[in-house]
């Protein structure tokens, strides 16, 4: 097979995992064929798998029979959910080997409901990854002031942690604090430590969506400020994540680090998320092609997949001056937009929406154990 843009974005040092996950995905093949062409791995979260399961008759045979044996909805979900994860891991598996554990790695999150709770979160972490039972596992925690311990935890444990819902420098930076922290711990008694991945997720358009809306408002209380502001629309997030990556070179250049390198640890790659276009005024693959750099990881919806596939270009993004995102960032600020209190916001926003979104999987599960409960009778 000839190589694809995905085989070349791998060569050049950037990972490309897929934002999804379905049954049909799994058993049909088409996930075997997508790595063929150059997939390194899969994310999930409760709105992926409430798609999978609320859209489909892919899942009903399952919850029939799991909810016959006497199952509650959060079991039902557990087993539904961890099937998908170990069946995805096993394909991933020859990905996972042939990249030295680089790659080939399924994220499943933890339950967002008790996210506020470390103690609950570690628990239920350390659950999960057991029940998997698959090295090539990660296992997903936000970055909130109750994820970091969590993220300590966990990776102490010799737990892959995916971190999510990263958006601002400052999450970033403790993000990885937690990830030494971890290291050092599992230091202590293990002199090998790489064995151990993990990766930062920050998430992207919605920075963009967001802030494009303030700068709209800002013209219309201001037209004076068009001029300003109006060329800066769609580059904020994009700069955001400019910085976050000069922080990552910076981190894992540092001091810190160094001792854990020598004993086999492995660099935390930021992970790109939330990378579908929603505004159809940018392109389709805005945020792949301008957040293309090595060591990172981007994963992407399967829409956006296809159309890098079919128009992508490989070529290094962030080789320009950091200085321009920084003064981007600071025009912004300028004109009343501070980027961090855009992050503070999206953070809050994101950790709604997480919870919703489980709140939705679980009501979906639990409508269609009656609904297949009174066809059987």
């Amino acid at each position: 097979m000839s190589k694809t843009k995905m085989h070349e974005l791998g060569d050049f040092g950037q990972s490309i995992w897929l934002d999804f996950i379905s049954r049909p995905l799994l058993e049909t093949g088409k996930l075997a064929k997508l790595i063929d062409l150059g997939l390194r791995g899969m994310t999930s979260n409760p709105t992926i798998f409430n798609q999978a399961i609320s859209q489909s008759q892919d899942y009903d045979s399952n919850i029939s029979k799991l909810k016959e044996s006497g199952k509650s909805t959060f079991e039902i979900y557990d087993e539904l959910t961890i099937r998908d994860i170990q069946q995805a891991c096993d394909i991933f598996r020859p990905v996972y080997d042939s990249t030295r554990r680089l790659d080939g790695y399924v994220s499943l999150e933890i339950n967002p409901k008790i996210a506020n709770d470390a103690a609950a979160s570690i628990k239920e972490g350390k659950r999960l990854f057991a029940k998997v039972a698959r090295p090539n596992v990660m296992i997903k925690v936000p970055a909130t002031a109750a994820g970091f311990p969590v993220i300590e935890e966990l990776t102490a444990s010799g737990v892959n942690v995916n971190v999510t819902l990263i958006f601002s420098l400052e999450q970033y930076s403790n993000t990885v604090k937690a990830y030494f922290k971890g290291l050092q711990r599992f230091a202590r008694t293990n002199k090998d430590l790489s064995s151990i991945r993990s990766v930062a997720s920050v998430f992207v358009s919605r920075i963009d969506t967001l802030v494009d809306k303030l700068i709209d408002e800002a013209i219309a209380k201001d037209a004076g400020k068009k001029q300003v502001l109006e060329p800066l629309k769609g580059k904020a997030a994009v700069a955001n994540c400019r910085v976050v990556f000069e922080k990552f070179r910076e981190l894992f250049a540092g001091k810190e680090f160094q001792p854990l390198a020598k004993q086999g640890a492995n660099e935390q790659r930021v992970l790109w998320g939330s990378t579908g276009t929603k505004n159809p005024n940018y392109s389709d693959i805005k945020y792949l092609t301008e957040l293309i750099a090595r060591p990172t990881v981007n994963t992407v919806p399967e829409k956006t997949l296809e159309a890098f596939l079919d128009h992508g270009e490989v070529r290094d993004a962030m080789g320009w001056d950091v200085a321009k995102a920084h003064a981007v960032l600071e025009v912004l600020s300028e004109s009343g937009i501070d980027i961090r209190k855009v992050c503070e916001r999206l953070l809050s926003e994101g950790v709604v929406a997480f919870e919703k979104a489980f709140d939705e999987l679980m009501g979906s599960i639990e409508e269609k154990s009656r609904r297949l409960a009174v066809v059987k009778k």
